[in-house]
């Protein structure tokens, strides 16, 4: 291992020297010319891209500056699809954010650097080896995200969830941090690495270590948009402009879930008896909360937040199950199914949220489930793709959400907790309520709104593949199960 080797490191430095120089271009921009931004980032995601199948090793771990950045198999497959999920995000959001560049809602150039803002923070995220790295990671990605979430200031809901966003998440923050300062304060270090192996022996303080977990847990949760702390998702997606949302939505969840496994998983592994028990209470709240509150809801994006906050339940029911009697030998399938289940995640919000804004356009905004009565005879195509969208999230078959929730409560059966498959089963088939509830609207009512849609040709190719993936990655999910099973097995060093 040589530290002073920053190949690891060049997409990191890359985006930041890209994200300077795209900052710089559109400061000289008038809006009629916002596109050469949007093709700059684009284009610098690609490099991203190209760099970290370059020089990522995809079996081995290697680590940079003092031991504190990682890249390893799980990092180079997360990051690899969090540039798709920024990339594709951009693509749905660039004729939205036009619209609204040009009548003056704030919504411009600006909008691609803080994306890509949030993106360097999720590569941090994901490759921090450091308790405070991960940190600093984790703060670059939020504070992109609350400015992004404030981009409208004149606009009251916009600004009141922006400020609900930033007080919680501030008292996250806090919480983190104060449970990072516990654990450093029973183990003497900041390190991933050594904070297991003291753990391991045992010669720390169990009183102090619990405590610090805790604390460590709840800021984890309200990362991931959890009960009891997901009091900001349905506010935050409402209030937000709906390209904001998506960027919510998509990759920063890949993130919540790599600072998740990397700080409950690869440093506090031998108390992993001690935080399962939490998450299995955050885990069954959030299927209950989530997929109960969802049918009520009228708003379209508070809807999907709160499904967000059940789905997200539901992947943690995969990182509550890797060790169950001591025994960690289900450890890799447990925790790779908690990945693959976040990817689907995600591919599917991308869609979804793809479609509401090829709903929407200049002076209308597509945010109550009203706006979808109709689509099919508006769009049959787009109907058919949101049909597919929605059954994933419900997890039918064929669908890839089908086999994700299945691999999920594979690993939760494997240790022998019965009781929570059945439970996670349940809210499952309350939660298909709201989601067919959509198809429903699309399929058997009659349009409110008889305009043409219109979209470029680019968003209308990748919505499509986006929604045919759904379908293969359902038929033929092994690929991405087994580069998952992959990535962790190669990760994980016990």
């Amino acid at each position: 291992m040589n530290n002073m080797n920053l190949i690891p490191l060049y997409p990191e430095i890359f985006l930041l020297l890209a994200i300077c120089g795209i900052l710089l271009i559109d400061m000289f921009l008038p809006d009629s010319k916002r596109n050469v931004t949007y093709v700059l980032s684009i284009l610098a995601l690609t490099i991203c891209g190209v760099l970290t199948v370059l020089f990522a090793d995809p079996v081995k771990s290697e680590y940079v500056s003092n031991n504190m950045f990682v890249s390893d198999p799980m990092s180079v497959l997360l990051k690899l699809f969090s540039y798709i999920a920024v990339g594709i995000t951009l693509i749905y959001s660039r004729q939205y954010v036009s619209d609204r560049a040009m009548t003056n809602t704030h919504l411009g150039g600006e909008y691609y650097v803080l994306a890509l803002f949030a993106l360097l923070g999720q590569m941090v995220m994901i490759s921090g080896n450091n308790f405070l790295v991960i940190y600093l990671g984790l703060e670059l990605m939020s504070l992109a995200l609350y400015a992004l979430v404030a981009l409208r200031r004149d606009h009251t809901v916009s600004t009141e969830a922006a400020m609900k966003y930033f007080i919680l998440g501030a008292l996250a923050s806090g919480f983190m941090l104060y449970g990072i300062s516990m654990l450093y304060g029973a183990t003497g270090s900041l390190q991933l690495s050594e904070v297991v192996k003291v753990t391991a022996t045992a010669t720390a303080n169990k009183t102090i270590l619990v405590f610090g977990i805790v604390f460590l847990v709840a800021g984890l949760a309200f990362k991931l948009g959890v009960v009891p702390f997901h009091m900001w998702v349905p506010d935050v997606y409402q209030g937000a402009p709906t390209a904001v949302t998506l960027l919510l939505g998509g990759a920063p969840k890949l993130a919540a879930f790599a600072i998740t496994f990397r700080l409950l998983v690869e440093g506090l592994f031998p108390l992993a008896v001690d935080w399962q028990q939490m998450l299995v209470v955050l885990a069954v709240l959030s299927m209950a909360i989530g997929n109960l509150t969802a049918i009520a809801q009228t708003n379209l994006k508070r809807m999907l937040a709160y499904s967000t906050i059940s789905q997200m339940g539901f992947m943690l029911l995969g990182l509550l199950s890797g060790v169950a009697n001591g025994n960690s030998d289900l450890a890799v399938d447990a925790y790779s199914s908690s990945m693959f289940y976040s990817i689907t995640y995600v591919l599917t919000t991308l869609g979804t949220f793809g479609i509401i804004m090829l709903l929407a356009r200049s002076g209308f905004e597509a945010e109550n489930l009203d706006d979808l009565k109709g689509l099919n005879k508006r769009s049959p195509w787009f109907a058919l793709v949101m049909l597919l969208l929605m059954f994933s999230l419900a997890g039918i078959p064929p669908m890839m959400g089908f086999y994700a929730k299945l691999s999920v409560l594979q690993a939760v059966l494997s240790t022998g907790k019965l009781w929570l498959a059945l439970v996670a089963v349940a809210f499952s088939l309350i939660g298909t309520f709201y989601y067919l509830r959509i198809v429903k609207l699309m399929y058997f009512d009659e349009p409110l709104d008889h305009s043409p849609i219109v979209a470029s040709t680019d968003m209308r190719m990748v919505l499509s593949v986006n929604g045919l993936i759904v379908v293969v990655l359902g038929i033929v999910p092994g690929s991405l199960m087994t580069a998952c099973v992959q990535a962790i097995s190669n990760t994980l060093k016990y």
